[in-house]
């Protein structure tokens, strides 16, 4: 056995055996075996919390009756649907087994061994991941008040660097950044930099500063923006997400993409769900009273948080995330512990559902408080990556 180990150590790139596997949120399924808990509550992966549209599940019932046949490899219908919807042309559009896939393809396609991938710290921990796969170099730029810091980025790029990774809003953070700051990016940029905007949570953002990247794309300029499915429109069970950016460079990424990664009830479920306003005005507005019914809360415990144009948010708890991640387990709550993310005392929650369950508190447990600033100032975070 040792020696049959050794032997697939020695095929495998020497990179490669530095890979940290991305850890996700624990599924629902995998409490009820660990302790028995069939009515737990998920708030730990920032999904829809109304589920998913009724006409997504209809047309997908419609659907199964095809499932014999492969889907379109090119998803035509569906890339038409979102040309009308961003105003751009349909070979301006590309669809993902998730965006996660999108991102692994410009990774594959832009990044070879030792060049640099930017992006800041604290943010989605796939960027990073992804990067070192493809024997890239991934340097984190510090946040500035616990936002991206455009201009430091910009600043950070070299000779060596292929692509800059951004998250707007930003995962854990839940932070912005403004259009000013956004065009004096673009502007002080070599023209060779690849810019990506991965803008998951974009749908959730009330504030008319916040730039959209579909209004900067241009045929001329390395701009890929990243959308999904699987947040505001509640089919992160079906994985599929879409990608804009210059259509030359689409087609690179096309030639790369595997054939039929979107399967058949994906693209006809996003379709249905993209063309039903109704429920999508109804989660944001769900997000919206949860985000102040959350900031209100732990404004009165005394809790630190982040402010939040997302549907979760950043809560600094105190004490090791973890604790408090495995006591909520036993309530059966699902979070996430912030420690891959190097916010070791806190946690982020996204926003549910109100419900008359009330959990019975043990006897002997009570309520303990934690004091701080509910603006988010005086988090005492890590800055640097």
């Amino acid at each position: 056995m040792a020696q049959t180990e050794a032997n697939i150590a020695s095929l495998i790139q020497p990179h490669l055996s530095q890979l940290t596997p991305y850890q996700a949120g624990k599924p629902l399924e995998e409490l009820a075996r660990e302790l028995g808990l069939t009515n737990a509550v998920k708030l730990a992966s920032n999904e829809n919390p109304l589920g998913p549209s009724p006409r997504a599940l209809a047309a997908i019932q419609t659907e199964l009756a095809n499932l014999h046949r492969y889907p379109d490899s090119h998803a035509y219908y569906l890339r038409e649907d979102l040309s009308r919807h961003l105003g751009i042309k349909p070979e301006q559009v590309i669809l993902g087994n998730g965006s996660d896939e999108i991102l692994d393809l410009l990774v594959r396609t832009l990044v070879s061994p030792g060049d640099e991938v930017i992006s800041s710290a604290h943010t989605f921990l796939m960027y990073g991941l992804l990067t070192r796969a493809a024997g890239g170099v991934f340097r984190p730029v510090p946040l500035k008040d616990l936002h991206l810091d455009l201009a430091a980025v910009a600043r950070a790029v070299t000779p060596k660097t292929k692509l800059i990774l951004l998250n707007n809003p930003n995962n854990p953070t839940g932070t912005v950044f403004s259009r000013a700051d956004w065009e004096g990016f673009l502007a002080a940029l070599p023209p060779t930099v690849t810019v990506v905007l991965d803008e998951a949570y974009i749908e959730f953002v009330d504030d008319p500063d916040v730039p959209q990247g579909v209004a900067y794309l241009a045929e001329d300029r390395l701009l890929v923006g990243l959308r999904t499915f699987s947040k505001a429109y509640g089919l992160a069970g079906l994985r599929i997400g879409y990608g804009y950016g210059p259509s030359k460079l689409l087609d690179f990424l096309n030639r790369l993409r595997l054939p039929f990664n979107v399967n058949r009830l994906a693209q006809v479920g996003a379709r249905a769900a993209l063309r039903d306003q109704e429920f999508l005005n109804r989660t944001l507005e769900v997000v919206r009273q949860g985000r102040e019914f959350l900031c209100r809360e732990l404004s009165r415990l005394g809790l630190s948080y982040v402010p939040t144009q997302a549907n979760f948010i950043l809560i600094r708890v105190g004490r090791p995330g973890q604790e408090v991640y495995q006591g909520m387990l036993r309530e059966g709550v699902i979070i996430r512990a912030m420690d891959a993310y190097e916010f070791p005392d806190c946690i982020r929650v996204n926003v549910g559902l109100p419900s008359p369950y009330h959990h019975h508190r043990r006897p002997g447990r009570g309520r303990q408080e934690h004091r701080g600033q509910g603006s988010g100032q005086g988090l005492g975070l890590p800055l640097s990556g």
